[in-house]
């Protein structure tokens, strides 16, 4: 969640320690015989601060430099999580309300100027802080209301309190619901049970271990200075241009390990090769930020990226048709892979807005009107070349409470059954000027946040005719994407295409897109209903069964009744790699992987 016509550069030799800049580095070619991963970002990053990120792109940065207390095995499916820098899996009470969790010793942080030359060891009071620092309202985290859902017992308290008082957030005012038991043990106390608590304590993009000294030593530029525990560190950075991350030379003892299911060959495969390896098996990773979908493209073909992540839509049926890799590309030692993706693609109505927001009877019918008019078939065969399936419900594949077998109307194309709507509550063509007003005889247009890209101007041409076909005048205002999420969160867009992606096995996630007090973060429609809050909040405290498996049923049910947000599809995704790039699997919803992967050094003279 991306940019920039820029192709794959070099970027900065090793350094003894980060630059005063990162940002300010003067990126270097690598030198030969090192094992550099290289490929291109669609969508610019926003910054490198756990606690103030949302996008997927700075987020896959962060999961590389930051370490939690567990992660997810590189192969195993279904997903299984295992110890990152804990002792083994946690401690956890009868009711799920207290978890304990014991952290290795002899982990240290990268070198880092904060440290003042001395060796800093990863202890508990780090987790404590990192987890503080996303109730600090200073910091406006957009994960806040992840965290607060948790019910961390004290932390919310302290940030009302806080917000009250207009004081600062003192960090060292004790909180019962996170404390430091000795120098390695973090206990966590939850005012109410969280059985899948478990998925917090391994976001490693979210939740990775970030040291006071660092934060407080460059203060409101901590964005641009990620110092964390984990297999890389932050070479150099030309801002929505290059993302260049390093070996961490200080980087413990980890070796490679994975367990792919017995009759997964391709996995077993995998682990014969690299198992036992030392982590991790490349020393840098190049990334370019290529919004185009052309040119990321022939930055892969001409060998300036080793790995293609995401292959643009319009090239799927040269490179891969009918989900295999051509002949031709085969034979230069390129392969790809095709999985169905943890995400749902989703275009947001404002529930404020004036227009197209609220919750009676006729504005409820324009939503659906617009979600009926929309062609959903020929989106995905033209503009997504095939590489999705409709979404029938804001649930995603291979998490709890997606259902293959639930239908809506959703994903019904039925321009007739649209304008009937339409003429039913209203909304209709008075002037004789083709366009339907409202129903109080003012005009009515749609106005639509977009980027200025090839496959978003293709996405509106379609919109364009969808909303044409049914008396609907709308209009597209292109902007940057970081441009576009920082007014939607404050509300001044009426709507917006955007995805959203798994960040664990549990369906509950994606609901927080309609959960009020996630209002202006995750919930960009602003939507507020509290019977759905009440089944949200129930889901959060059930452990999983039938019980809870009906409740996704009606948040379902709700969330396509309601329609504050056009659900598109689940898309399919293509990824390609060279001969040299070995061991790589998609995470299903997880961002960690580059250490996992080895990629051979290019020969002395030949093309990197």
């Amino acid at each position: 969640m991306k940019r920039r016509h820029t192709l794959a550069l070099g970027a900065a030799l090793a350094l003894p320690a980060l630059p005063a800049s990162a940002e300010q580095a003067d990126p270097k070619a690598a030198v030969a015989g090192q094992r550099v991963l290289r490929y291109a970002f669609q969508i610019a990053e926003t910054g490198f601060d756990p606690a103030q990120l949302s996008d997927v792109y700075s987020r896959t940065v962060t999961a590389h430099i930051f370490e939690a207390f567990y992660t997810y095995d590189h192969l195993a499916r279904p997903p299984k999580v295992v110890p990152a820098v804990a002792v083994g899996m946690p401690e956890i009470s009868a009711d799920f309300r207290v978890w304990t969790v014991r952290i290795q010793p002899g982990i240290f942080f990268a070198d880092d100027p904060a440290f003042k030359g001395k060796p800093r060891e990863l202890v508990a009071d780090d987790f404590v802080y990192t987890y503080k620092r996303f109730a600090d309202p200073v910091n406006k985290s957009p994960a806040w209301p992840t965290m607060e859902d948790n019910r961390f017992v004290g932390l919310n308290a302290l940030r009302k309190q806080v917000l009250d008082s207009k004081k600062p957030f003192d960090y060292d005012v004790p909180v019962e619901g996170l404390r430091a038991l000795d120098r390695y043990t973090v206990q966590f106390k939850l005012e109410e049970p969280r059985p899948r608590f478990i998925e917090t304590l391994a976001g490693t993009d979210l939740t990775g271990a970030v040291a006071r000294e660092v934060v407080e030593f460059y203060g409101n530029k901590i964005g641009e200075h990620p110092v964390g525990t984990g297999p890389f560190r932050l070479g150099a950075w030309r801002r929505s241009s290059q993302i260049v991350l390093e070996r961490n030379p200080t980087y413990r003892e980890r070796l490679w390990h994975a367990e792919p299911l017995a009759d997964d060959a391709e996995g077993q495969a995998i682990a014969a090769k690299l198992k036992g390896r030392r982590l991790p098996l490349i020393d840098r990773v190049e990334i370019s930020i290529i919004e185009e979908s052309q040119p990321r493209w022939l930055s892969f073909l001409n060998g300036q990226a080793n790995f293609l992540e995401r292959l643009p839509e319009d090239f799927v049926n040269v490179a891969m048709p009918g989900g295999k890799t051509a002949p031709n590309l085969v034979k230069q030692g390129i392969r790809g892979q095709r999985v169905l993706t943890t995400d749902v693609v989703m275009t947001y109505f404002n529930m404020e807005d004036e227009l197209i927001g609220g919750y009676t009877p006729e504005k409820v019918a324009l939503r659906r009107a617009i979600s009926l008019g929309v062609d959903l078939e020929r989106e995905i065969r033209v503009a997504r070349r095939g590489m999705a399936i409709p979404a029938q419900s804001p649930l995603i594949p291979y998490t709890t409470g997606y259902d293959p077998k639930f239908k809506s109307e959703n994903s019904e194309y039925n321009p007739a059954r649209a304008k009937a709507l339409l003429d039913l509550y209203g909304y209709v063509d008075r002037n004789g000027d083709g366009w339907r007003e409202r129903p109080d005889g003012s005009p009515l247009v749609l106005q639509s946040a977009t980027q200025p890209d090839q496959r978003s101007r293709q996405l509106n041409e379609l919109w364009q005719k969808n909303m044409e076909a049914i008396g609907l005048k709308i209009v597209f205002k292109p902007a940057k994407w970081p441009e576009n999420l920082k007014a939607a969160r404050a509300g001044k867009l009426q709507m917006w295409g955007v995805a959203s992606s798994a960040s664990g096995g549990d369906g509950q996630g994606i609901l927080e897109r309609y959960y009020s007090p996630s209002a202006g973060q995750g919930n960009l429609a602003r939507f507020k209903l509290p019977a759905f809050d009440a089944l949200f909040d129930k889901l959060t405290l059930l452990p999983d069964g039938p019980e809870r498996e009906e409740l996704f049923r009606q948040a379902k049910r709700i969330a396509v009744a309601y329609v504050p947000y056009k659900l598109h599809c689940h898309r399919f995704v293509a990824d390609m790699m060279t001969a040299q790039v070995q061991g790589y699997r998609r995470p299903a919803y997880w961002q960690e992987w580059w250490h996992m992967v080895d990629v051979e050094p290019v020969p002395v003279g030949k093309a990197a």
